[in-house]
Protein backbone atom coordinates (compact mmCIF):
# COMPACT_ATOMS: atom_id res chain seq x y z
CA UNK A 1 0.00 0.00 0.00
CA UNK A 2 1.33 3.30 -1.05
CA UNK A 3 1.76 5.99 1.73
CA UNK A 4 -0.23 9.09 0.15
CA UNK A 5 0.18 11.48 2.61
CA UNK A 6 3.06 13.07 1.05
CA UNK A 7 0.81 13.88 -1.60
CA UNK A 8 -2.19 15.50 0.03
CA UNK A 9 -2.69 19.53 1.38
CA UNK A 10 -3.26 20.37 5.14
CA UNK A 11 -6.68 18.27 5.60
CA UNK A 12 -9.78 20.26 7.25
CA UNK A 13 -10.94 19.60 10.36
CA UNK A 14 -14.77 19.20 11.67
CA UNK A 15 -15.70 21.24 14.36
CA UNK A 16 -15.66 19.57 17.81
CA UNK A 17 -19.44 19.65 18.16
CA UNK A 18 -19.94 17.64 15.28
CA UNK A 19 -17.17 14.71 16.59
CA UNK A 20 -18.78 15.32 20.13
CA UNK A 21 -22.35 14.74 19.84
CA UNK A 22 -21.82 11.39 17.55
CA UNK A 23 -23.66 8.36 18.87
CA UNK A 24 -21.26 5.42 18.02
CA UNK A 25 -17.87 6.68 19.72
CA UNK A 26 -15.70 3.56 18.89
CA UNK A 27 -14.65 5.18 15.65
CA UNK A 28 -13.95 8.80 14.25
CA UNK A 29 -14.92 7.89 10.64
CA UNK A 30 -18.13 6.65 10.18
CA UNK A 31 -22.39 7.01 10.13
CA UNK A 32 -23.43 9.01 13.39
CA UNK A 33 -26.57 10.56 14.23
CA UNK A 34 -26.64 14.56 15.79
CA UNK A 35 -30.06 15.31 17.07
CA UNK A 36 -32.22 14.43 14.69
CA UNK A 37 -29.89 14.30 11.25
CA UNK A 38 -27.82 11.26 10.37
CA UNK A 39 -23.91 12.06 9.18
CA UNK A 40 -20.85 10.70 6.92
CA UNK A 41 -18.23 11.61 8.45
CA UNK A 42 -15.36 10.59 5.66
CA UNK A 43 -11.83 11.09 4.46
CA UNK A 44 -11.61 12.06 1.25
CA UNK A 45 -7.99 11.19 0.45
CA UNK A 46 -8.05 13.27 -3.60
CA UNK A 47 -8.45 16.53 -1.65
CA UNK A 48 -7.50 16.16 2.28
CA UNK A 49 -10.78 17.68 3.60
CA UNK A 50 -12.87 16.33 5.92
CA UNK A 51 -16.73 16.24 4.76
CA UNK A 52 -20.09 15.59 6.49
CA UNK A 53 -22.89 14.31 4.69
CA UNK A 54 -26.90 13.77 5.43
CA UNK A 55 -28.01 10.37 4.94
CA UNK A 56 -29.98 11.09 1.75
CA UNK A 57 -26.53 11.24 0.39
CA UNK A 58 -24.73 8.13 1.85
CA UNK A 59 -25.68 6.09 -0.69
CA UNK A 60 -24.46 8.40 -3.97
CA UNK A 61 -21.80 9.25 -1.49
CA UNK A 62 -20.55 5.68 -0.96
CA UNK A 63 -20.55 4.59 -4.64
CA UNK A 64 -18.77 7.87 -5.81
CA UNK A 65 -16.03 6.90 -3.21
CA UNK A 66 -15.78 3.42 -4.23
CA UNK A 67 -15.76 4.35 -8.00
CA UNK A 68 -13.15 6.93 -7.67
CA UNK A 69 -10.56 4.46 -5.62
CA UNK A 70 -10.86 1.99 -8.22
CA UNK A 71 -10.37 4.22 -10.98
CA UNK A 72 -7.24 5.67 -9.03
CA UNK A 73 -5.78 2.08 -7.86
CA UNK A 74 -3.98 1.96 -11.83
CA UNK A 75 -2.53 5.50 -11.32
CA UNK A 76 -1.79 5.85 -7.78
CA UNK A 77 -0.71 1.83 -6.74
CA UNK A 78 -3.04 2.58 -3.92
CA UNK A 79 -3.84 -1.13 -3.08
CA UNK A 80 -0.47 -2.66 -4.46
CA UNK A 81 2.81 -3.17 -3.24
CA UNK A 82 5.56 -4.89 -4.86
CA UNK A 83 6.43 -8.44 -3.13
CA UNK A 84 9.76 -6.60 -2.23
CA UNK A 85 8.92 -3.55 -0.85
CA UNK A 86 6.95 -5.77 1.53
CA UNK A 87 9.64 -7.96 2.41
CA UNK A 88 12.64 -5.39 2.69
CA UNK A 89 9.99 -3.36 4.65
CA UNK A 90 8.88 -6.12 7.02
CA UNK A 91 12.56 -7.98 6.78
CA UNK A 92 14.53 -5.23 8.60
CA UNK A 93 11.95 -4.66 11.64
CA UNK A 94 11.27 -8.52 11.60
CA UNK A 95 15.29 -9.24 12.06
CA UNK A 96 15.41 -6.19 14.72
CA UNK A 97 11.85 -8.02 16.75
CA UNK A 98 13.86 -11.08 16.65
CA UNK A 99 16.71 -10.03 18.38
CA UNK A 100 14.80 -8.60 21.03
CA UNK A 101 13.16 -11.60 21.70
CA UNK A 102 16.16 -13.61 21.69
CA UNK A 103 17.61 -10.95 24.06
CA UNK A 104 14.13 -11.79 26.20
CA UNK A 105 14.35 -14.98 26.26
CA UNK A 106 17.93 -15.27 27.52
CA UNK A 107 17.42 -12.80 30.21
CA UNK A 108 14.22 -14.95 31.22
CA UNK A 109 16.64 -17.93 31.35
CA UNK A 110 18.69 -16.44 33.47
CA UNK A 111 16.35 -14.66 35.86
CA UNK A 112 13.81 -17.36 36.50
CA UNK A 113 16.38 -19.00 38.63
CA UNK A 114 17.01 -15.54 40.80
CA UNK A 115 15.61 -15.43 44.42
CA UNK A 116 12.78 -13.22 43.95
CA UNK A 117 11.56 -15.40 41.31
CA UNK A 118 11.49 -18.56 43.17
CA UNK A 119 10.11 -16.90 45.91
CA UNK A 120 7.36 -15.45 44.63
CA UNK A 121 6.49 -17.80 41.77
CA UNK A 122 3.48 -15.44 40.76
CA UNK A 123 6.06 -13.71 38.60
CA UNK A 124 5.67 -16.31 35.85
CA UNK A 125 2.26 -16.30 35.76
CA UNK A 126 2.59 -12.07 35.46
CA UNK A 127 5.07 -12.35 33.16
CA UNK A 128 2.91 -12.95 29.81
CA UNK A 129 0.15 -10.44 30.37
CA UNK A 130 1.93 -7.80 31.53
CA UNK A 131 4.13 -7.99 28.17
CA UNK A 132 1.18 -8.90 26.21
CA UNK A 133 -0.46 -5.60 27.57
CA UNK A 134 2.69 -3.61 26.63
CA UNK A 135 2.80 -4.52 23.07
CA UNK A 136 -0.70 -4.22 22.84
CA UNK A 137 -0.78 -0.71 24.09
CA UNK A 138 2.56 0.42 22.25
CA UNK A 139 1.46 -1.44 18.86
CA UNK A 140 -2.40 0.12 18.73
CA UNK A 141 -0.93 3.45 19.68
CA UNK A 142 1.61 2.61 16.54
CA UNK A 143 -2.06 1.48 14.18
CA UNK A 144 -3.29 4.63 15.31
CA UNK A 145 -1.05 7.19 14.47
CA UNK A 146 -0.06 4.66 11.13
CA UNK A 147 -3.58 5.18 10.19
CA UNK A 148 -3.41 8.68 10.51
CA UNK A 149 -0.02 9.15 8.71
CA UNK A 150 -1.28 7.16 5.64
CA UNK A 151 -4.80 9.03 5.69
CA UNK A 152 -2.77 12.01 5.45
CA UNK A 153 -3.99 13.67 8.81
CA UNK A 154 0.02 14.21 10.22
CA UNK A 155 1.33 17.15 7.97
CA UNK A 156 1.58 19.87 10.42
CA UNK A 157 2.85 19.97 13.53
CA UNK A 158 -0.13 20.73 15.55
CA UNK A 159 -1.92 17.63 14.45
CA UNK A 160 1.44 15.49 15.12
CA UNK A 161 1.50 17.03 18.68
CA UNK A 162 -1.88 16.70 19.97
CA UNK A 163 -1.94 12.93 18.35
CA UNK A 164 1.62 12.25 20.30
CA UNK A 165 0.84 13.71 23.93
CA UNK A 166 -2.95 12.40 23.59
CA UNK A 167 -2.18 8.82 22.77
CA UNK A 168 1.14 9.06 25.08
CA UNK A 169 -1.77 10.21 28.28
CA UNK A 170 -4.41 7.56 26.94
CA UNK A 171 -1.54 4.88 27.55
CA UNK A 172 -0.66 5.87 30.93
CA UNK A 173 -3.97 5.37 32.10
CA UNK A 174 -4.69 2.28 30.44
CA UNK A 175 -1.40 0.95 31.45
CA UNK A 176 -1.87 1.99 35.47
CA UNK A 177 -5.06 0.74 35.63
CA UNK A 178 -4.53 -2.54 33.55
CA UNK A 179 -0.92 -3.81 34.89
CA UNK A 180 -2.64 -3.36 38.48
CA UNK A 181 -5.70 -5.44 37.12
CA UNK A 182 -3.19 -8.17 35.65
CA UNK A 183 -1.36 -8.01 38.88
CA UNK A 184 -4.34 -8.71 40.98
CA UNK A 185 -5.20 -11.45 38.68
CA UNK A 186 -1.66 -13.02 39.34
CA UNK A 187 -1.66 -13.11 42.85
CA UNK A 188 -5.85 -14.77 42.93
CA UNK A 189 -4.44 -17.58 40.94
CA UNK A 190 -1.45 -18.07 42.92
CA UNK A 191 -3.30 -17.60 45.97
CA UNK A 192 -5.91 -20.59 44.78
CA UNK A 193 -2.45 -22.25 44.04
CA UNK A 194 -0.59 -22.55 47.22
CA UNK A 195 -3.89 -21.30 49.17
CA UNK A 196 -0.18 -18.43 50.72
CA UNK A 197 -1.01 -14.79 50.91
CA UNK A 198 1.64 -12.29 52.02
CA UNK A 199 0.88 -8.66 52.00
CA UNK A 200 4.19 -7.33 51.19
CA UNK A 201 4.84 -10.12 48.29
CA UNK A 202 1.50 -8.66 46.95
CA UNK A 203 2.77 -5.15 47.01
CA UNK A 204 6.12 -6.27 45.10
CA UNK A 205 4.15 -7.79 42.52
CA UNK A 206 1.66 -4.76 42.19
CA UNK A 207 4.45 -1.88 42.45
CA UNK A 208 6.27 -3.81 40.09
CA UNK A 209 4.10 -4.36 37.00
CA UNK A 210 2.21 -1.10 37.24
CA UNK A 211 6.18 0.34 37.07
CA UNK A 212 7.29 -1.83 34.47
CA UNK A 213 3.49 -0.87 32.28
CA UNK A 214 4.21 2.47 32.62
CA UNK A 215 7.48 3.21 32.16
CA UNK A 216 8.45 1.17 29.32
CA UNK A 217 4.83 2.37 27.70
CA UNK A 218 6.38 6.17 28.38
CA UNK A 219 9.36 5.94 26.59
CA UNK A 220 8.70 3.35 23.46
CA UNK A 221 5.52 5.99 23.01
CA UNK A 222 7.66 8.86 22.22
CA UNK A 223 10.03 6.46 20.21
CA UNK A 224 7.02 4.90 17.81
CA UNK A 225 5.83 8.07 17.14
CA UNK A 226 9.45 9.30 15.98
CA UNK A 227 9.28 6.56 14.01
CA UNK A 228 5.85 6.91 12.38
CA UNK A 229 6.20 10.47 11.31
CA UNK A 230 9.98 9.87 9.83
CA UNK A 231 8.68 7.05 8.23
CA UNK A 232 5.57 9.09 6.59
CA UNK A 233 8.25 11.87 5.95
CA UNK A 234 10.05 9.02 3.39
CA UNK A 235 7.47 7.61 1.71
CA UNK A 236 7.80 4.48 3.85
CA UNK A 237 4.59 2.47 5.14
CA UNK A 238 4.81 2.72 9.31
CA UNK A 239 2.51 -0.16 9.02
CA UNK A 240 4.98 -1.99 8.14
CA UNK A 241 7.76 -0.69 10.45
CA UNK A 242 6.40 0.44 13.69
CA UNK A 243 4.49 -2.32 14.85
CA UNK A 244 7.29 -5.16 14.68
CA UNK A 245 9.34 -2.73 16.40
CA UNK A 246 6.70 -1.85 19.09
CA UNK A 247 5.76 -5.87 19.97
CA UNK A 248 9.80 -6.77 20.36
CA UNK A 249 11.65 -3.91 21.89
CA UNK A 250 8.35 -3.77 23.94
CA UNK A 251 8.93 -7.45 25.07
CA UNK A 252 12.55 -6.91 26.10
CA UNK A 253 12.12 -4.02 27.94
CA UNK A 254 8.95 -5.50 30.02
CA UNK A 255 11.28 -8.31 30.87
CA UNK A 256 14.82 -6.07 31.57
CA UNK A 257 12.35 -3.62 33.84
CA UNK A 258 10.38 -6.36 35.75
CA UNK A 259 13.48 -8.35 36.35
CA UNK A 260 15.24 -4.77 37.68
CA UNK A 261 12.06 -3.78 39.84
CA UNK A 262 11.38 -6.88 41.62
CA UNK A 263 15.15 -7.33 42.65
CA UNK A 264 15.66 -4.17 43.66
CA UNK A 265 12.32 -3.72 45.45
CA UNK A 266 13.41 -7.45 46.84
CA UNK A 267 16.12 -6.61 48.25
CA UNK A 268 14.82 -3.78 50.44
CA UNK A 269 11.60 -5.27 51.03
CA UNK A 270 11.76 -5.98 54.79
CA UNK A 271 13.37 -2.10 55.64
CA UNK A 272 12.12 -0.19 53.02
CA UNK A 273 8.10 -1.70 52.53
CA UNK A 274 6.66 1.81 52.48
CA UNK A 275 8.21 2.69 49.37
CA UNK A 276 6.15 0.42 47.41
CA UNK A 277 2.78 2.57 48.82
CA UNK A 278 4.70 5.78 47.67
CA UNK A 279 5.25 4.45 44.29
CA UNK A 280 1.99 2.72 44.23
CA UNK A 281 -0.04 6.27 45.11
CA UNK A 282 2.55 8.28 42.84
CA UNK A 283 0.87 6.18 40.05
CA UNK A 284 -2.77 6.92 40.59
CA UNK A 285 -2.39 10.34 41.19
CA UNK A 286 -0.81 10.85 38.06
CA UNK A 287 -4.05 9.48 36.51
CA UNK A 288 -6.49 12.66 37.03
CA UNK A 289 -3.90 14.24 34.94
CA UNK A 290 -4.05 11.81 32.05
CA UNK A 291 -7.35 12.22 32.02
CA UNK A 292 -7.48 15.95 31.66
CA UNK A 293 -5.13 15.70 28.59
CA UNK A 294 -7.03 13.19 27.47
CA UNK A 295 -10.15 14.72 27.34
CA UNK A 296 -9.21 17.66 26.23
CA UNK A 297 -7.94 15.99 22.71
CA UNK A 298 -10.09 15.22 20.18
CA UNK A 299 -7.72 12.53 18.70
CA UNK A 300 -8.35 10.45 21.83
CA UNK A 301 -11.01 11.41 23.65
CA UNK A 302 -13.40 8.70 21.47
CA UNK A 303 -10.71 5.71 22.41
CA UNK A 304 -10.98 6.83 26.40
CA UNK A 305 -14.27 5.28 26.38
CA UNK A 306 -14.30 2.25 23.67
CA UNK A 307 -10.68 1.24 24.54
CA UNK A 308 -11.23 -0.91 27.57
CA UNK A 309 -12.59 -3.37 26.79
CA UNK A 310 -10.47 -5.02 24.20
CA UNK A 311 -7.22 -4.20 26.28
CA UNK A 312 -8.58 -6.02 29.36
CA UNK A 313 -9.79 -9.31 27.75
CA UNK A 314 -6.70 -9.42 26.08
CA UNK A 315 -4.88 -8.95 29.47
CA UNK A 316 -7.24 -12.32 31.10
CA UNK A 317 -6.36 -14.03 27.98
CA UNK A 318 -2.56 -13.58 28.00
CA UNK A 319 -3.33 -14.34 31.71
CA UNK A 320 -4.13 -17.98 31.08
CA UNK A 321 -0.71 -17.71 28.69
CA UNK A 322 0.96 -16.41 31.99
CA UNK A 323 -0.43 -20.06 33.48
CA UNK A 324 0.64 -22.12 30.67
CA UNK A 325 4.11 -20.43 31.36
CA UNK A 326 4.44 -21.13 34.65
CA UNK A 327 3.47 -25.07 34.27
CA UNK A 328 6.03 -25.27 31.55
CA UNK A 329 8.48 -24.00 34.23
CA UNK A 330 8.02 -26.58 36.27
CA UNK A 331 8.55 -28.97 33.57
CA UNK A 332 11.02 -27.77 30.97
CA UNK A 333 14.30 -25.62 32.32
CA UNK A 334 14.96 -24.58 28.49
CA UNK A 335 11.19 -22.85 27.83
CA UNK A 336 11.89 -19.73 28.92
CA UNK A 337 14.26 -19.38 26.19
CA UNK A 338 12.44 -19.76 23.01
CA UNK A 339 8.93 -18.97 24.78
CA UNK A 340 9.66 -14.98 23.65
CA UNK A 341 10.60 -16.12 20.35
CA UNK A 342 7.73 -18.44 19.29
CA UNK A 343 5.08 -15.81 20.50
CA UNK A 344 6.98 -12.67 19.76
CA UNK A 345 7.69 -13.26 16.26
CA UNK A 346 3.71 -14.83 15.87
CA UNK A 347 2.33 -11.29 17.46
CA UNK A 348 4.60 -9.27 15.23
CA UNK A 349 3.83 -10.26 12.45
CA UNK A 350 -0.21 -10.91 12.69
CA UNK A 351 0.16 -7.65 14.11
CA UNK A 352 2.01 -6.14 11.13
CA UNK A 353 -1.15 -7.81 9.04
CA UNK A 354 -3.77 -6.52 11.47
CA UNK A 355 -2.45 -2.62 11.01
CA UNK A 356 -2.07 -3.22 6.91
CA UNK A 357 -5.77 -4.14 6.67
CA UNK A 358 -7.15 -1.46 8.99
CA UNK A 359 -5.79 1.03 7.13
CA UNK A 360 -6.31 -0.59 3.86
CA UNK A 361 -10.07 -0.43 5.09
CA UNK A 362 -9.89 3.24 6.64
CA UNK A 363 -8.75 4.42 2.99
CA UNK A 364 -11.17 2.49 0.94
CA UNK A 365 -14.78 2.38 2.58
CA UNK A 366 -16.76 3.67 5.26
CA UNK A 367 -17.26 1.43 8.67
CA UNK A 368 -20.34 -0.61 8.51
CA UNK A 369 -19.82 -1.18 4.56
CA UNK A 370 -17.69 -4.04 3.67
CA UNK A 371 -15.18 -3.50 0.20
CA UNK A 372 -16.72 -4.88 -2.89
CA UNK A 373 -15.97 -8.45 -3.31
CA UNK A 374 -15.03 -8.88 0.63
CA UNK A 375 -16.29 -11.16 2.89
CA UNK A 376 -15.84 -11.78 6.81
CA UNK A 377 -15.60 -15.38 6.31
CA UNK A 378 -12.87 -16.34 3.52
CA UNK A 379 -11.70 -19.51 2.67
CA UNK A 380 -8.26 -19.83 4.36
CA UNK A 381 -6.50 -20.55 0.82
CA UNK A 382 -7.73 -17.09 -0.35
CA UNK A 383 -6.92 -15.23 2.87
CA UNK A 384 -3.43 -16.38 3.54
CA UNK A 385 -2.15 -17.35 0.02
CA UNK A 386 -4.50 -15.95 -3.08
CA UNK A 387 -7.40 -14.36 -3.63
CA UNK A 388 -7.65 -10.92 -0.80
CA UNK A 389 -6.14 -7.87 -1.16
CA UNK A 390 -4.23 -8.67 2.02
CA UNK A 391 -2.90 -12.29 1.03
CA UNK A 392 0.23 -11.26 -0.53
CA UNK A 393 1.40 -10.12 2.52
CA UNK A 394 0.21 -12.65 4.48
CA UNK A 395 1.96 -15.42 2.05
CA UNK A 396 5.11 -13.08 2.47
CA UNK A 397 4.81 -13.82 6.24
CA UNK A 398 4.22 -17.42 6.13
CA UNK A 399 7.49 -17.95 4.17
CA UNK A 400 9.95 -15.09 6.01
CA UNK A 401 8.73 -16.83 9.04
CA UNK A 402 10.65 -20.03 8.67
CA UNK A 403 14.26 -18.82 8.28
CA UNK A 404 13.83 -16.62 10.46
CA UNK A 405 12.82 -18.55 13.65
CA UNK A 406 15.23 -21.06 12.57
CA UNK A 407 18.27 -18.62 12.69
CA UNK A 408 16.22 -17.52 15.74
CA UNK A 409 16.31 -20.69 17.90
CA UNK A 410 20.17 -21.51 16.69
CA UNK A 411 21.40 -18.09 18.17
CA UNK A 412 18.97 -18.08 21.40
CA UNK A 413 20.32 -21.38 22.29
CA UNK A 414 23.61 -20.87 21.72
CA UNK A 415 23.81 -17.56 23.78
CA UNK A 416 21.87 -19.84 26.21
CA UNK A 417 24.01 -22.71 26.40
CA UNK A 418 27.98 -21.35 24.61
CA UNK A 419 27.46 -23.54 22.04
CA UNK A 420 24.59 -25.21 19.89
CA UNK A 421 22.89 -28.09 21.27
CA UNK A 422 19.17 -28.54 19.34
CA UNK A 423 18.95 -30.91 16.38
CA UNK A 424 16.44 -31.81 13.88
CA UNK A 425 13.70 -33.19 16.04
CA UNK A 426 13.65 -30.13 17.86
CA UNK A 427 13.84 -27.59 14.85
CA UNK A 428 11.35 -29.76 13.24
CA UNK A 429 8.83 -29.48 15.96
CA UNK A 430 9.60 -25.95 16.71
CA UNK A 431 8.67 -25.17 13.52
CA UNK A 432 6.02 -27.10 12.99
CA UNK A 433 4.08 -25.13 16.19
CA UNK A 434 5.01 -21.54 14.41
CA UNK A 435 3.64 -22.30 11.48
CA UNK A 436 0.70 -23.29 13.14
CA UNK A 437 0.16 -20.32 15.38
CA UNK A 438 1.23 -17.78 12.69
CA UNK A 439 -1.45 -19.31 10.35
CA UNK A 440 -4.09 -19.42 12.98
CA UNK A 441 -2.90 -15.70 13.83
CA UNK A 442 -3.16 -14.57 10.26
CA UNK A 443 -6.66 -16.05 9.55
CA UNK A 444 -8.44 -14.86 12.91
CA UNK A 445 -6.83 -11.65 12.12
CA UNK A 446 -8.48 -11.48 8.93
CA UNK A 447 -11.97 -12.63 10.39
CA UNK A 448 -11.75 -10.47 13.44
CA UNK A 449 -11.02 -6.99 11.59
CA UNK A 450 -13.39 -7.70 8.98
CA UNK A 451 -16.38 -8.59 11.21
CA UNK A 452 -15.04 -5.14 13.94
CA UNK A 453 -15.57 -3.28 10.63
CA UNK A 454 -18.75 -4.77 10.38
CA UNK A 455 -19.75 -3.29 13.26
CA UNK A 456 -18.42 -0.29 13.22
CA UNK A 457 -15.88 -1.33 15.70
CA UNK A 458 -12.41 0.53 14.88
CA UNK A 459 -9.98 -1.88 14.58
CA UNK A 460 -6.62 0.06 15.23
CA UNK A 461 -7.85 0.62 18.52
CA UNK A 462 -9.62 -3.16 19.29
CA UNK A 463 -8.07 -6.42 17.11
CA UNK A 464 -4.68 -6.04 17.71
CA UNK A 465 -4.97 -6.54 21.77
CA UNK A 466 -7.01 -10.04 20.89
CA UNK A 467 -5.12 -11.09 18.64
CA UNK A 468 -1.35 -10.96 20.62
CA UNK A 469 -2.92 -12.18 23.39
CA UNK A 470 -4.27 -15.13 21.64
CA UNK A 471 -0.55 -15.66 20.41
CA UNK A 472 0.66 -15.63 23.52
CA UNK A 473 -1.96 -18.49 24.47
CA UNK A 474 -1.87 -20.82 21.64
CA UNK A 475 1.81 -20.12 21.28
CA UNK A 476 2.50 -21.14 25.06
CA UNK A 477 0.05 -23.75 24.57
CA UNK A 478 1.99 -24.89 21.02
CA UNK A 479 5.45 -24.61 22.44
CA UNK A 480 4.55 -26.85 25.55
CA UNK A 481 2.92 -29.81 23.34
CA UNK A 482 6.38 -29.22 20.93
CA UNK A 483 8.47 -29.96 24.37
CA UNK A 484 6.32 -32.78 25.32
CA UNK A 485 6.46 -34.14 22.21
CA UNK A 486 10.54 -33.93 22.44
CA UNK A 487 10.15 -35.62 25.97
CA UNK A 488 8.43 -38.70 24.37
CA UNK A 489 10.27 -39.34 21.83
CA UNK A 490 13.73 -39.47 23.61
CA UNK A 491 14.68 -36.07 22.09
CA UNK A 492 14.27 -33.44 25.29
CA UNK A 493 15.48 -29.92 25.07
CA UNK A 494 17.97 -30.34 28.14
CA UNK A 495 19.88 -27.37 28.89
Amino acid sequence: MVNLSHRLPKSKQLADSIVDDKTDISVVSGTYKNCDNVFVIGYNEFDGIKRTKSSSDIENSTKEITDDLISYKSSSGMYEEAWWQITVQVGIPFLIAGMGTIVSGVILGRVEHWDVFKLIPELFILISPLAGLKGNLDMTLSSRLSTQANLGNMLNFKNIFDMVIGNVALVQVQATVTAFVISIFALLVGLLQSGEFQIDHALLLTTSAVFTATTSCFFMNFVLAAMIVISNRYNVNPDNLATPIAASIGDLLTVILLSFSTFILHQYLSSHLWVTYIMLACFFLLIPLWTILILKNRFVRPVLKSGWLPILLAALISGLGGIVLKSAVEQFTGYVVFKPIMNGIGGNLVSVQASRISTMLHQTTQPGIMPTGQKIFELPWKALIYGTPYSKAARIFLIMSIPGQVLFIFIADFLHMSKSTIGAPFVFSYIIAALVLLILLLYIAHVLIHAMWKFKIDPDNSAIPYLTALGDLFGSCLLLAAFTFLRAIGHEYDP
